[in-house]
């Protein structure tokens, strides 16, 4: 379930929550009751290292490979 991060209106109270996408946003604060408003925040993983794509996944060749390719048989170029 993501997690959604929210600010009150009133009191600048900051606050999260795990949420189903299904569930209505939250609307007051837990602090003051007050309005709140919910903040974008960056995502909370990133994607590091090969990947399974260039290690696994897709087999090498043995052909020179083309400038920009990934040396992958599957990549198209």
């Amino acid at each position: 379930m993501p997690m959604y991060e929210y600010r009150c209106t009133s009191c600048q109270h900051q606050f999260e929550l795990r949420q189903k996408f299904s569930d209505p946003p939250a609307s007051q604060c837990p602090q003051c009751g007050a309005a709140v408003e919910k903040m974008i925040s960056a995502a909370a993983f990133s994607l590091k290292g090969d990947g399974w794509f260039n290690s696994g996944y897709c087999p090498k060749t043995e052909a020179p490979k083309p400038a920009g390719c990934g040396g992958c048989a599957c990549s198209g170029g």
